[in-house]
């Protein structure tokens, strides 16, 4: 795939940051694009620059503010408190479509085939749309969509939170990902605040792989 491009969903936290890092060992060019939905804390697209400036990334930020309008979420809302039951308050319906569906039309323009996203099915909170069966069946109806051969890569699809810790180690970026990425629902770097489900995952995470790290 050296010689294909990519576009990456990113956000700035440890999941998109590892397929960044990752997209740019498999493509020859990379580039990310960030939405602006009206999410908790303007921190996150902040982080998103700054570290695609760092890794001297084509960056996108293309506004998706009326998501933030139509739903009702702990992600777009600061009144609400964050909760975790089985589809945790922080889920925000539609996104991952969007997202996806707006990337597709950005590759397209810029020549694209693959579009990177960070979503997991193994670490996926509840989340309906980080499942593998919505993202195989929104890249057939995006193919179909605009007659144009995507491919959706999924490199921590099948990872926990351990394994894609080992990932980011193996790609050389453990301490960058630790240190410079923004997980928190709270909006603080690096290791959070250590309670919303965020940053009690990722630390879990990390925490299990240290613990065997050579």
């Amino acid at each position: 795939m050296q010689h294909e491009k990519a576009l990456v969903v990113f956000s700035g936290g440890q999941d998109s940051t590892t397929c960044l890092f990752w997209a740019k060992q498999q493509f020859s060019h990379v580039e990310a694009v960030t939405f602006a939905y009206g999410q908790r804390h303007d921190a996150e697209i902040e982080v998103a620059k700054e570290i695609a400036a760092e890794l001297d990334v084509p960056h996108h930020i293309l506004d998706l503010s009326l998501l933030g309008q139509l739903t009702s979420n702990a992600l777009t809302r600061h009144d609400l408190d964050i909760d975790n039951a089985d589809v945790p308050n922080t889920f925000v319906d539609g996104r991952n479509h969007l997202f996806l569906s707006f990337a597709a039309v950005m590759a397209k323009q810029l020549g694209m085939h693959h579009i990177v996203t960070g979503v997991c099915e193994t670490d996926f909170s509840g989340y309906p749309d980080c499942r593998d069966q919505f993202i195989k069946s929104l890249n057939v109806t995006l193919n179909l969509a605009m007659d144009y051969p995507f491919v959706i890569d999924t490199p921590l699809m099948w990872l926990d939170k351990k394994q894609t810790w080992e990932l980011a180690d193996r790609l050389g970026a453990f301490d960058y990902v630790k240190e410079r990425t923004l997980t928190c629902y709270n909006g603080i770097l690096g290791s959070g605040c250590g309670e919303c489900p965020a940053c009690v995952l990722r630390q879990n995470g990390l925490d299990a792989y240290e613990g065997v790290r050579v």
